[in-house]
Protein backbone atom coordinates (compact mmCIF):
# COMPACT_ATOMS: atom_id res chain seq x y z
CA UNK A 1 0.00 0.00 0.00
CA UNK A 2 1.06 3.18 -1.06
CA UNK A 3 1.97 5.87 2.23
CA UNK A 4 -0.35 8.75 2.26
CA UNK A 5 1.45 12.11 0.85
CA UNK A 6 2.23 14.61 3.55
CA UNK A 7 2.03 18.21 2.70
CA UNK A 8 3.91 21.09 4.42
CA UNK A 9 3.42 24.66 4.47
CA UNK A 10 5.95 27.02 5.17
CA UNK A 11 5.82 30.52 4.90
CA UNK A 12 9.10 32.21 4.79
CA UNK A 13 10.41 35.52 5.50
CA UNK A 14 14.47 36.45 6.05
CA UNK A 15 15.04 33.31 7.84
CA UNK A 16 18.39 32.95 5.53
CA UNK A 17 19.75 32.17 8.48
CA UNK A 18 18.09 29.25 9.92
CA UNK A 19 16.89 27.97 6.63
CA UNK A 20 19.66 25.25 5.87
CA UNK A 21 18.99 23.67 9.27
CA UNK A 22 15.35 23.71 8.90
CA UNK A 23 15.42 22.28 5.09
CA UNK A 24 17.85 19.62 6.08
CA UNK A 25 15.96 18.55 9.12
CA UNK A 26 12.63 18.02 6.80
CA UNK A 27 15.09 16.24 4.48
CA UNK A 28 16.13 13.70 7.54
CA UNK A 29 12.41 12.59 8.24
CA UNK A 30 12.69 8.88 8.79
CA UNK A 31 9.31 9.26 6.62
CA UNK A 32 9.74 10.26 3.40
CA UNK A 33 6.34 11.05 1.24
CA UNK A 34 5.94 14.29 1.68
CA UNK A 35 6.55 17.63 -0.28
CA UNK A 36 7.34 21.14 1.14
CA UNK A 37 5.80 24.20 -0.06
CA UNK A 38 7.46 26.74 0.92
CA UNK A 39 6.10 30.34 0.08
CA UNK A 40 8.87 33.16 0.11
CA UNK A 41 6.81 36.03 1.99
CA UNK A 42 9.20 39.32 0.47
CA UNK A 43 12.12 38.19 1.86
CA UNK A 44 14.96 40.85 1.54
CA UNK A 45 17.80 38.43 2.03
CA UNK A 46 18.99 35.20 0.78
CA UNK A 47 16.01 33.39 1.66
CA UNK A 48 14.58 32.87 -1.70
CA UNK A 49 18.12 31.63 -3.60
CA UNK A 50 19.14 29.08 -0.73
CA UNK A 51 15.65 27.50 -1.17
CA UNK A 52 15.87 27.68 -4.47
CA UNK A 53 19.48 25.53 -4.25
CA UNK A 54 17.31 22.96 -2.15
CA UNK A 55 14.89 22.37 -4.35
CA UNK A 56 16.31 22.17 -6.77
CA UNK A 57 18.42 19.08 -5.81
CA UNK A 58 14.94 17.67 -3.81
CA UNK A 59 12.03 17.65 -6.28
CA UNK A 60 9.91 17.15 -2.91
CA UNK A 61 10.63 21.02 -2.36
CA UNK A 62 8.46 23.29 -4.07
CA UNK A 63 9.24 27.14 -3.63
CA UNK A 64 6.63 29.52 -4.95
CA UNK A 65 6.67 33.65 -4.11
CA UNK A 66 4.00 34.96 -2.15
CA UNK A 67 1.05 36.05 -4.11
CA UNK A 68 -0.33 38.26 -1.66
CA UNK A 69 1.42 39.91 1.34
CA UNK A 70 1.62 38.22 5.24
CA UNK A 71 1.44 34.89 6.76
CA UNK A 72 -1.82 33.79 6.13
CA UNK A 73 -2.06 34.53 2.24
CA UNK A 74 1.28 32.65 2.35
CA UNK A 75 -0.47 30.06 3.89
CA UNK A 76 -3.48 29.81 1.67
CA UNK A 77 -1.08 29.83 -1.62
CA UNK A 78 0.59 27.02 0.03
CA UNK A 79 -2.55 24.88 0.84
CA UNK A 80 -4.18 25.83 -2.83
CA UNK A 81 -1.05 24.14 -4.38
CA UNK A 82 -0.60 20.98 -1.77
CA UNK A 83 -1.94 17.17 -2.66
CA UNK A 84 -1.07 15.93 0.64
CA UNK A 85 -3.75 13.84 1.99
CA UNK A 86 -2.13 14.91 5.66
CA UNK A 87 -1.57 18.86 6.42
CA UNK A 88 0.93 19.95 8.27
CA UNK A 89 2.85 23.63 9.23
CA UNK A 90 6.69 24.31 9.62
CA UNK A 91 8.23 27.62 10.59
CA UNK A 92 11.22 28.06 8.58
CA UNK A 93 13.53 29.09 11.05
CA UNK A 94 13.02 26.17 13.22
CA UNK A 95 14.04 22.20 13.37
CA UNK A 96 11.99 18.95 13.51
CA UNK A 97 13.12 16.10 15.03
CA UNK A 98 13.80 12.84 13.11
CA UNK A 99 10.52 11.19 13.47
CA UNK A 100 8.18 13.75 14.07
CA UNK A 101 6.38 13.23 10.87
CA UNK A 102 6.42 9.69 11.27
CA UNK A 103 5.51 9.92 15.23
CA UNK A 104 2.36 12.71 13.66
CA UNK A 105 0.76 10.72 10.89
CA UNK A 106 0.78 7.44 12.81
CA UNK A 107 -1.35 8.88 15.05
CA UNK A 108 -3.66 10.15 12.71
CA UNK A 109 -3.89 6.91 11.11
CA UNK A 110 -4.27 4.85 14.14
CA UNK A 111 -7.21 7.49 15.00
CA UNK A 112 -8.85 8.77 12.02
CA UNK A 113 -10.20 11.73 10.82
CA UNK A 114 -11.85 14.24 13.54
CA UNK A 115 -8.56 14.17 15.25
CA UNK A 116 -5.97 16.68 15.49
CA UNK A 117 -1.93 15.09 16.02
CA UNK A 118 0.44 17.57 17.81
CA UNK A 119 3.40 16.49 19.95
CA UNK A 120 6.00 18.23 22.67
CA UNK A 121 8.05 21.44 22.07
CA UNK A 122 11.24 22.42 22.94
CA UNK A 123 12.23 25.99 22.34
CA UNK A 124 16.19 26.76 22.36
CA UNK A 125 18.32 30.02 21.23
CA UNK A 126 21.54 31.21 21.18
CA UNK A 127 20.62 33.88 24.05
CA UNK A 128 19.13 31.44 26.48
CA UNK A 129 15.30 30.82 27.15
CA UNK A 130 13.21 33.68 29.11
CA UNK A 131 11.32 32.37 31.90
CA UNK A 132 7.91 33.30 30.32
CA UNK A 133 8.48 31.05 27.06
CA UNK A 134 10.19 28.29 29.44
CA UNK A 135 7.17 28.17 31.33
CA UNK A 136 4.90 28.36 28.08
CA UNK A 137 6.66 25.42 27.15
CA UNK A 138 6.23 23.51 30.62
CA UNK A 139 2.59 24.49 30.37
CA UNK A 140 1.83 23.48 26.44
CA UNK A 141 3.57 20.23 27.32
CA UNK A 142 1.41 19.45 30.13
CA UNK A 143 -1.55 19.59 28.07
CA UNK A 144 -0.37 18.06 25.10
CA UNK A 145 0.58 14.75 26.70
CA UNK A 146 -2.98 14.55 28.00
CA UNK A 147 -4.93 15.62 25.24
CA UNK A 148 -6.43 18.45 27.31
CA UNK A 149 -5.45 21.54 25.08
CA UNK A 150 -8.87 22.88 24.81
CA UNK A 151 -9.19 22.77 28.46
CA UNK A 152 -7.39 26.37 28.72
CA UNK A 153 -7.62 27.48 25.80
CA UNK A 154 -8.89 30.63 26.82
CA UNK A 155 -5.42 31.27 28.79
CA UNK A 156 -2.84 31.00 25.74
CA UNK A 157 -2.36 29.29 22.18
CA UNK A 158 -2.64 25.46 23.05
CA UNK A 159 -2.09 24.13 19.81
CA UNK A 160 1.43 24.90 19.09
CA UNK A 161 1.66 26.59 15.27
CA UNK A 162 4.08 24.54 13.62
CA UNK A 163 3.61 21.44 15.68
CA UNK A 164 0.21 19.86 14.29
CA UNK A 165 -1.19 17.43 11.64
CA UNK A 166 -4.68 17.07 10.19
CA UNK A 167 -5.91 15.22 7.54
CA UNK A 168 -6.90 17.63 4.84
CA UNK A 169 -10.89 16.96 4.82
CA UNK A 170 -11.09 18.19 8.72
CA UNK A 171 -9.01 20.82 7.89
CA UNK A 172 -11.19 22.34 5.28
CA UNK A 173 -14.35 21.64 7.23
CA UNK A 174 -12.93 23.74 10.15
CA UNK A 175 -12.26 26.79 7.04
CA UNK A 176 -8.70 26.13 6.48
CA UNK A 177 -6.59 29.82 6.40
CA UNK A 178 -9.32 31.82 5.05
CA UNK A 179 -9.95 33.89 7.89
CA UNK A 180 -8.15 37.32 7.70
CA UNK A 181 -7.83 37.19 12.02
CA UNK A 182 -4.39 37.57 13.66
CA UNK A 183 -2.62 35.66 15.58
CA UNK A 184 -4.29 33.38 12.80
CA UNK A 185 -2.39 30.12 14.54
CA UNK A 186 -4.79 31.13 17.86
CA UNK A 187 -7.23 31.36 15.52
CA UNK A 188 -7.26 28.40 13.71
CA UNK A 189 -6.92 26.42 16.83
CA UNK A 190 -10.15 28.26 18.35
CA UNK A 191 -11.69 26.48 14.70
CA UNK A 192 -10.40 22.96 15.83
CA UNK A 193 -12.18 23.69 18.87
CA UNK A 194 -15.37 24.94 17.69
CA UNK A 195 -16.00 22.02 15.14
CA UNK A 196 -14.27 19.42 18.27
CA UNK A 197 -11.78 17.84 16.65
CA UNK A 198 -10.11 15.77 19.07
CA UNK A 199 -6.35 16.29 20.15
CA UNK A 200 -4.03 13.24 20.50
CA UNK A 201 -1.75 13.20 23.55
CA UNK A 202 1.74 12.74 22.44
CA UNK A 203 4.09 12.40 25.07
CA UNK A 204 7.28 12.91 22.49
CA UNK A 205 9.29 16.00 21.94
CA UNK A 206 9.25 16.29 18.06
CA UNK A 207 9.55 20.12 17.39
CA UNK A 208 12.48 22.41 18.12
CA UNK A 209 11.26 25.73 18.27
CA UNK A 210 13.74 28.87 17.68
CA UNK A 211 13.36 31.73 19.70
CA UNK A 212 14.87 34.96 18.90
CA UNK A 213 14.54 38.80 19.31
CA UNK A 214 13.34 39.54 16.04
CA UNK A 215 10.83 36.63 15.60
CA UNK A 216 7.63 37.67 14.17
CA UNK A 217 5.56 36.83 17.54
CA UNK A 218 7.89 39.00 19.21
CA UNK A 219 7.67 42.10 16.81
CA UNK A 220 4.61 42.29 14.77
CA UNK A 221 1.41 44.14 15.97
CA UNK A 222 -0.60 41.18 15.25
CA UNK A 223 0.46 39.10 18.11
CA UNK A 224 -0.11 42.35 20.74
CA UNK A 225 -1.91 41.17 23.89
CA UNK A 226 -5.28 43.03 22.82
CA UNK A 227 -5.18 40.79 19.63
CA UNK A 228 -5.41 38.27 22.06
CA UNK A 229 -8.34 39.57 24.30
CA UNK A 230 -10.00 40.40 21.09
CA UNK A 231 -9.63 36.53 19.46
CA UNK A 232 -10.67 35.00 23.04
CA UNK A 233 -14.09 37.38 23.68
CA UNK A 234 -15.40 36.81 20.00
CA UNK A 235 -14.93 32.71 20.19
CA UNK A 236 -15.87 32.72 24.28
CA UNK A 237 -19.26 34.53 22.76
CA UNK A 238 -19.87 31.94 19.70
CA UNK A 239 -18.81 28.91 21.15
CA UNK A 240 -18.94 28.73 24.94
CA UNK A 241 -21.46 31.82 26.16
CA UNK A 242 -25.08 30.76 27.44
CA UNK A 243 -27.47 33.63 26.67
CA UNK A 244 -29.27 32.37 29.63
CA UNK A 245 -27.17 32.68 31.74
CA UNK A 246 -25.53 35.70 33.73
CA UNK A 247 -22.05 36.85 32.53
CA UNK A 248 -19.74 37.44 35.41
CA UNK A 249 -16.80 39.57 34.64
CA UNK A 250 -14.05 38.66 37.49
CA UNK A 251 -11.23 41.70 37.66
CA UNK A 252 -10.88 45.42 36.99
CA UNK A 253 -7.23 45.52 35.68
CA UNK A 254 -6.15 46.19 32.43
CA UNK A 255 -7.05 42.86 30.84
CA UNK A 256 -10.67 43.13 32.72
CA UNK A 257 -11.62 46.44 31.61
CA UNK A 258 -10.49 45.58 27.71
CA UNK A 259 -13.19 42.85 27.96
CA UNK A 260 -15.30 45.03 29.54
CA UNK A 261 -15.22 48.13 26.92
CA UNK A 262 -15.48 45.35 23.91
CA UNK A 263 -18.50 43.85 25.60
CA UNK A 264 -19.89 47.02 26.13
CA UNK A 265 -19.64 47.41 21.90
CA UNK A 266 -21.07 44.31 21.49
CA UNK A 267 -24.33 45.30 23.44
CA UNK A 268 -23.82 42.05 25.76
CA UNK A 269 -24.89 42.68 29.74
CA UNK A 270 -22.40 41.70 32.21
CA UNK A 271 -22.21 41.79 35.77
CA UNK A 272 -18.28 43.57 36.81
CA UNK A 273 -16.78 42.00 39.94
CA UNK A 274 -13.33 42.63 41.85
CA UNK A 275 -11.62 41.96 44.85
CA UNK A 276 -9.84 45.81 44.56
CA UNK A 277 -11.48 47.78 47.62
CA UNK A 278 -10.71 50.43 46.44
CA UNK A 279 -12.73 49.89 42.82
CA UNK A 280 -15.59 48.47 44.62
CA UNK A 281 -18.54 50.64 44.26
CA UNK A 282 -16.85 52.88 41.73
CA UNK A 283 -18.40 52.85 37.53
CA UNK A 284 -16.14 52.75 35.04
CA UNK A 285 -17.38 52.68 31.84
CA UNK A 286 -21.08 53.38 33.69
CA UNK A 287 -20.78 49.69 35.02
CA UNK A 288 -20.49 49.14 38.97
CA UNK A 289 -18.02 47.68 40.11
CA UNK A 290 -19.58 45.05 42.71
CA UNK A 291 -17.60 42.66 45.67
CA UNK A 292 -16.51 39.51 44.47
CA UNK A 293 -19.09 37.80 47.42
CA UNK A 294 -22.03 39.05 45.03
CA UNK A 295 -21.30 35.88 42.59
CA UNK A 296 -23.06 33.72 45.71
CA UNK A 297 -26.26 35.55 44.52
CA UNK A 298 -26.14 35.81 40.82
CA UNK A 299 -27.84 32.17 39.73
CA UNK A 300 -26.34 30.38 36.88
CA UNK A 301 -23.47 32.41 35.86
CA UNK A 302 -20.98 32.66 33.64
CA UNK A 303 -17.61 33.87 34.56
CA UNK A 304 -15.01 35.38 32.71
CA UNK A 305 -11.77 35.49 34.92
CA UNK A 306 -9.26 38.36 34.24
CA UNK A 307 -7.07 38.31 37.05
CA UNK A 308 -3.60 37.66 35.82
CA UNK A 309 -1.71 36.90 39.41
CA UNK A 310 -0.84 33.61 39.45
CA UNK A 311 -1.75 33.30 43.19
CA UNK A 312 -4.67 35.54 43.13
CA UNK A 313 -5.36 33.02 40.24
CA UNK A 314 -5.25 29.67 42.62
CA UNK A 315 -7.12 31.52 45.38
CA UNK A 316 -10.06 32.00 42.91
CA UNK A 317 -10.05 28.97 41.57
CA UNK A 318 -10.44 26.89 45.01
CA UNK A 319 -13.26 29.20 45.96
CA UNK A 320 -15.33 28.44 42.61
CA UNK A 321 -14.61 24.90 43.37
CA UNK A 322 -15.40 24.69 46.51
CA UNK A 323 -18.81 26.31 45.66
CA UNK A 324 -19.04 23.41 42.71
CA UNK A 325 -18.28 25.42 39.82
CA UNK A 326 -17.09 23.53 36.62
CA UNK A 327 -14.21 24.73 34.81
CA UNK A 328 -15.08 25.29 30.94
CA UNK A 329 -18.75 25.57 31.91
CA UNK A 330 -19.33 28.07 34.70
CA UNK A 331 -15.64 29.86 34.76
CA UNK A 332 -12.96 30.67 32.06
CA UNK A 333 -9.95 32.23 33.01
CA UNK A 334 -8.74 34.58 29.98
CA UNK A 335 -5.30 34.96 31.27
Amino acid sequence: MQKPLISILTPCKNAANFLPECLESIQKQSYTNWELLIIDDGSTDESYQITQNYAQQDKRIKLFKNKGNGIIEALRFAFSKSSGAYITRMDSDDIMSPNKLDVLLSKLLFNGKNHIATGLVSYFSEEGISDGYKSYETWLNQLTRNGTNYSEIYKECVIPSPCWMIHKDDLLACDAFNPDDYPEDYDLTFRFYKHQLKVIPCNQVIHFWRDYSTRTSRTHKHYAQNYFLEIKLKYFLEIDYNTSRPLVVWGAGFKGKSIAKLLIEKRVDFIWICNNQKKIGKHIYNHELFDVTSLNDIKQAQCVITVANKESQHNIKTFLKSHNKRAMEDYFFFC
